[in-house]
């Protein structure tokens, strides 16, 4: 691992007066605890800690007690601190970049959204807003901001990479090779009714989802019950509508939500990327063809998703060995395993 200039790994102290002021000998007092280090930045005790109580929130407000919540999230404490440090580099290599102002301007833009989903005039009336309803805005556009980073990074470095590398002949060879793969697939077309979280007690959003599942299923009227209660639909980007999309090219969640779902029917209430919850009405279905059509961009698309989970793991790696990363001794028998597992797959055994 490269070593940089870095910062110290171990308990972070400050000096303190005693209750005497300065009459008395200072003493040092325990501020934080420094659980990792990568590269010119730490990853604290306080900090990890602070994960672990949004984690444990999240799961109670699934359903879970307490109890189980808590006994869920300590058995996860490796992958917590391990992702947290995964994160940590992301956001440096943004740094790097230059791209940490776009992922900026997009959180902001979500914040703009919301406003004029609300009406609101100002960024502060919004953070009122939320805090009215238990959510710490800073909470909020952390979350975002690490979501916008992800996505950012890996595009720039790693996608747009692996889908203009193969050139004319291997994208051809590759068609010719895999036809039953470019046949007309299903397609579906279909509305959208999205319920954010942000602003308001996600709870209440998933119940207030559920509540409007039940009132469409009984014959509720759609484009009343999207304009009294929708906000910016976020899977069809604000649109509200989507027409023609291949259902092989859908997510998991997604696609198990709408595969068996007849025109005009809903699908139950989903949660997307922790942002919201969505009912889906499926408007149209044109069921595939076994006629194989050449299109450039779903091959080189047909590739890049091929080879992008190794091609992923690699770049992850890359990005750990050329960064200087140093965990506590307290953590490293639980972190390392996780963090370095691929490291581990490819190392030759003694």
């Amino acid at each position: 691992m490269k070593h940089i200039k870095f910062a110290s790994l171990a308990i972070v102290t400050v000096l303190a007066a005693s209750p005497s002021a300065f009459s008395q000998e200072t003493q040092t007092r325990v501020v934080d605890e420094v659980v990792a280090v990568v590269n010119n930045e730490v990853i604290t005790l306080s900090k990890v800690k602070r994960e672990i109580k949004d984690a444990v929130e999240s799961f109670v407000q699934q359903g879970k007690t307490r109890e189980e919540a808590q006994r869920m999230v300590d058995e996860k404490k490796g992958e917590l601190i391990a992702n947290l440090i995964t994160e940590e580099l992301m956001l440096q290599r943004a740094k790097e970049s230059g791209i940490e102002k776009d992922v900026d301007d997009r959180v902001n833009q979500r914040l703009v959204d919301i406003m004029k989903q609300y009406n609101l005039k100002t960024v502060e009336e919004l953070y009122a807003m939320m805090e009215k309803s238990g959510v710490d805005p800073k909470d909020v556009k952390e979350g975002w901001r690490k979501q916008e980073t992800r996505e950012q990074v890996v595009q720039r470095d790693l996608q747009s990479k692996v889908y203009w590398e193969p050139n004319g002949k291997a994208v051809k060879d590759y068609y010719e090779n895999h036809k039953a793969k470019f046949t007309k697939p299903e397609t579906i077309s279909f509305s959208e009714l999205f319920l954010g979280f942000a602003g308001r007690n996600e709870a209440s959003v998933r119940e207030k989802a559920a509540q409007l599942y039940q009132q469409l299923k009984a014959g509720g009227d759609w484009e009343k019950l999207l304009k009294d209660n929708g906000d910016t639909p976020v899977m069809t980007q604000g649109a509200g509508k989507l027409e023609n999309v291949r259902l092989d090219a859908m997510n998991e969640k997604l696609l198990n939500s709408l595969k068996n779902l007849k025109v005009g029917e809903y699908a139950a209430p989903f949660e997307l990327d922790q942002m919201g919850m969505a009912i889906i009405r499926m408007d149209a279905r044109e069921q595939a063809s076994s006629e194989s059509v050449f299109n450039e961009n779903a091959v080189r698309m047909a590739m890049m998703n091929e080879r992008l989970p190794d091609e992923q793991k690699k770049y992850m790696a890359k990005l750990r060995e050329e960064s200087y990363i140093k965990i506590s001794d307290s953590y490293r028998p639980i972190v390392n395993p996780i963090l370095f597992a691929d490291e581990r797959k490819d190392k030759p055994a003694n």
